[in-house]
């Protein structure tokens, strides 16, 4: 795991310093093909973004399905408040997904 940690902090350090490497000279000519970029850019982070909050939000709600079916299995008496506790964890957590879909429309859309 350590050899691990050092290899993620040193590919990280390099990248880091391709970013200064890749700089544009100058404001002028290039200050319109950044524009282009910086769309590209938002696209692509709001994309990202969107689809990892997505991908977690599932794996969040697999759980809560999977523990309510096992605490329902373990309970049978308790099931109706299982699954009423289960639908709100589901709201919660669909909410919190929509959160992430309106962030990444803010986020794409052009200033």
């Amino acid at each position: 795991m350590t050899k691990l940690k050092y290899f993620l902090f040193a590919t990280l350090a390099i990248a880091m310093m391709a970013i200064v490497a890749t700089a544009q000279p100058g404001a002028g000519a290039g200050a319109a093909d950044n524009e282009s970029t910086v769309s590209a850019a938002r696209a692509l982070a709001g994309g990202i973004g969107f689809g990892i909050a997505a991908g977690l939000a599932a794996i969040g709600q697999g759980l809560v399905g999977s523990r309510a079916a096992e605490g329902a299995a373990r309970n049978p008496g308790a099931a109706g408040q299982v699954q009423t506790l289960m639908i709100i964890a589901l709201a919660l957590i669909e909410s919190l997904v929509l959160f992430a879909l309106l962030i990444a429309f803010v986020v794409v859309k052009p200033s």
